[in-house]
């Protein structure tokens, strides 16, 4: 985007404010201002904090509206809600206030984008043990977003090139996500996978569909599940146009689409999605790489790939890329729609 003056505008939300969220904004903000026009929507007293943490040369600026934000990449906008006061932030703890004020940003990230004030939203990590001390019932911002924008058919898309997967289910027992595995929630991902890969500015995706069993069920005798529900799913995606195959022997499939065979693999639990991202996007144990995309939402929205990572909050060592990324692909997706 050679001119930010004509990049989609994107509200980045703080994230948890005792966690890394902050730092990485402030760290990785002048990269993402190459990217596309940010807002960000958070508390300025606690940016500030942390650019001071970070060593981070920038001007926090508090506007009213996103239409006032600048396009100076040394000048970070910020929608202040207020909620936070730094002189008694306890980083790296767990604090209801603090899940009261991370799902605060969400919701005006949210209000943003509907109303179209935003064209995406990026988000930084929230801790799901202090929303529900807040009261919130959601496992994360996905459940969130879905209820917030009416969206029934949704999923969360992991990117961390050259591999793409989606989810059927994601924050639930593997008990009950081996329940989920139906015909009509498959084709429901199938789905809502080929129209966001399209949005990715993939004109004619392939998607890989894993099975649920070892082998997918070697020709049944593994289990049912393949044949009786992923099978007719995939076939029903095929007659309507999409580029689908499956279901594919979930130790194979992720190697085969990383090297060129798909453009994303439609996986059927949390950890058979997530574990084949992390393991390209982790480097000594820290997340630095990867975007997390929920697919199917009237709104674009990305977030980074990692939690809020409480053990070092503070130390000003946390990587940006995640966010960089997140608000790369989300000023992608926008310039798409």
């Amino acid at each position: 985007m050679s001119d930010a003056s004509d990049a989609p505008v994107v509200a980045v939300t703080m994230g948890d404010p005792a966690g890394i969220g902050p730092e990485v904004v402030v760290e990785g903000y002048r990269e993402i201002a190459e990217r596309a026009r940010p807002v960000v929507v958070g508390d300025a007293a606690v940016l500030r904090a942390a650019a001071g943490i970070c060593g981070a040369d920038l001007d926090v600026n508090v506007v009213a509206d996103p239409s006032e934000a600048t396009s100076d990449p040394g000048v970070l906008d910020v929608l202040d809600l207020d909620n936070v006061d730094p002189s008694t932030l306890e980083r790296g703890v767990v604090d209801e206030a603090y899940g009261a004020a991370s799902l605060a940003y969400v919701e005006r990230a949210i209000e943003l984008a509907t109303d179209g004030a935003v064209d995406a939203i990026t988000t930084a990590p929230i801790n799901k043990q202090a929303t529900k001390l807040a009261g919130s019932d959601y496992a994360g911002h996905t459940g969130m977003l879905a209820d917030y924008t009416d969206t029934e058919t949704y999923s969360m898309m992991l990117i961390e090139e050259p591999l793409r997967v989606t989810h059927v289910s994601t924050h639930v027992p593997l008990r009950e996500a081996c329940d989920l595995v139906t015909e009509e929630r498959v084709l429901d991902t199938i789905r809502v996978t080929d129209e966001a890969l399209r949005d990715l500015g993939i004109d004619d995706p392939t998607v890989a569909v894993a099975g649920l069993n070892p082998h997918a069920s070697d020709a049944g005798l593994l289990g049912d599940e393949d044949d009786a529900e992923i099978a007719p799913a995939v076939e029903q995606a095929r007659e309507e146009g999409v580029d689908a195959v499956g279901p594919e022997s979930p130790d194979t499939v992720y190697v085969q689409a990383a090297d060129g065979a798909a453009d994303c693999v439609v996986s059927m639990y949390h950890d058979q999605g997530h574990i084949p991202i992390k393991m390209l996007g982790f480097s000594g144990g820290t997340a630095v790489s990867g975007v997390n995309v929920t697919i199917g939402l009237p709104i674009v929205r990305t977030s980074v790939d990692h939690g809020t990572a409480f053990d070092i909050a503070g130390e000003g060592i946390a990587s940006a890329a995640s966010l960089v990324e997140a608000v790369d692909v989300a000023a992608e997706m926008a310039e798409s729609r």
